[in-house]
């Protein structure tokens, strides 16, 4: 049944070739100030970076640079972050690159101005947003997180190797976004298939959970069906732009809060891979195609009906003859196929993990309560194994 629920997605978004002008609609609406947070300099070799300055130039804006926001951005960075909005009384956080970037970016917005340690106030404890906020607008480099349309943001602590997500109110929602699917081009293949992967664990996340014959459920098998086809385009053809303009769509609806509507959903695949990600500071989404069978395998059992579905619907498993578990585990085993096809990371050996660190890992797993089975440390670690 559909519970109650309230939607807000305020968002605009640019999208296509001609996006990058709608920094020029944009811009007027904020102060003189500009922090541009970008990460490692790609988008000074691919040219981005000059045409952002340009526009930001030829509308009047003081550029203040913030630069190194790295794959999994820390408590650090965020702290230094914070500092330069209040030293240069910035009225407008512009993140260019990917997922990380735009994290980074709305926990500086939300937490610039924090008169608590943000860290311990939101991430630790959950705490509500009661101070004034930065604007944050972002221009996309790289498909998968869905934070340009979104409130969450993802820290890590390398002092204490957690890795968390924080749900900021709707303050926090980026006030634009720029989409042009022509700036993931230049991404490295490992990238862009993690990204990839990232889109498809977001909408499982929120797919395989108690309450069925959702409408929710309807458009994620529609999601699910253009990624699996625009994908295997993409990975042959990475400038075919229909191909990745469609991934880069399906990224953003798989995350900008529609589907979750009237679902508990799970989110576990992602608390075991943020905390092996906290360990290793692999790249997000191999963290979770490391895991992801072996958890979902682990579950199947609790959700059959909806494993049944998935296969038919999504994998086009033929049903004839098969019991509902056979026809489930088909549907996995091609999943699984397709994975591999990508050169997706299926075990978490690959990743630098080590028998050693297991218990640690999950430790720093929290557990999620909405999905078919809440798992115990004990499960935790089981599925780890599983996945060495």
């Amino acid at each position: 049944m559909l519970g109650n629920f309230t939607y807000c997605n305020p968002t605009k978004l640019y999208f296509g070739k001609d996006a990058l002008q709608g920094l020029n609609e944009e811009l007027p609406k904020y102060g003189k100030n500009v922090m541009l947070s970008y990460g490692g300099g790609s988008i000074k070799k691919n040219g981005i970076y000059e045409r952002i300055i340009e526009i930001l130039k030829f509308n009047g804006k003081t550029v203040v640079e913030d630069p190194g926001v790295m794959p999994n951005p820390t408590v650090a960075k965020l702290y230094e972050g914070c500092r330069t909005v209040k030293e240069n009384g910035i009225d407008l956080i512009l993140a260019v690159g990917g997922g990380s970037v735009c994290d980074y970016a709305k926990a500086v917005s939300a937490s610039a101005y924090c008169t608590e340690d943000p860290w311990e106030k939101y991430y630790l404890n959950g705490g509500k947003l009661e101070n004034k906020t930065v604007p944050v607008g972002c221009v996309l480099t790289m498909v998968g997180t869905g934070s340009e349309m979104n409130t969450t943001a993802v820290l890590t602590n390398t002092e204490t190797n957690w890795k968390i997500g924080h749900v900021f109110e709707e303050e926090i929602f980026p006030k634009f976004s720029i989409l042009n699917p022509e700036f993931t081009y230049t991404l490295p293949r490992h990238q862009m298939v993690a990204g990839f992967f990232d889109v498809m664990s977001h909408i499982l996340e929120q797919y395989f959970c108690g309450e069925d014959d959702n409408t929710s459920d309807y458009i994620m098998e529609g999601l699910l069906k253009s990624l699996i086809h625009s994908v295997a385009i993409a990975v042959k053809e990475p400038y075919n732009y229909e191909a990745r303009s469609n991934i880069m769509w399906t990224a953003t609806w798989a995350l900008n809060k529609l589907v979750e509507k009237g679902k508990s959903t799970d989110w576990q695949t992602h608390m075991i891979g943020q905390a092996i990600g906290a360990y290793t500071n692999a790249t997000h989404g191999m963290t979770l195609s490391a895991v992801t069978i072996p958890y979902l395998r682990y579950i199947l059992p609790y959700g059959l009906a909806k494993f049944k579905r998935y296969a038919i619907n999504v994998w086009n498993v033929t049903p004839n003859g098969k019991s509902d578990k056979e026809i489930s585990n088909e549907g996995l085993c091609a999943m699984e196929t397709w994975m591999k096809h990508l050169g997706l990371v299926m075990n978490l050996t690959d990743l630098g993990v080590t028998e050693d660190m297991l218990k640690r890992i999950a430790d720093a797993t929290l557990i999620m309560e909405g999905g078919y089975k809440i798992l115990t440390r004990d499960e935790v670690i089981k599925i780890l194994n599983e996945s060495m």
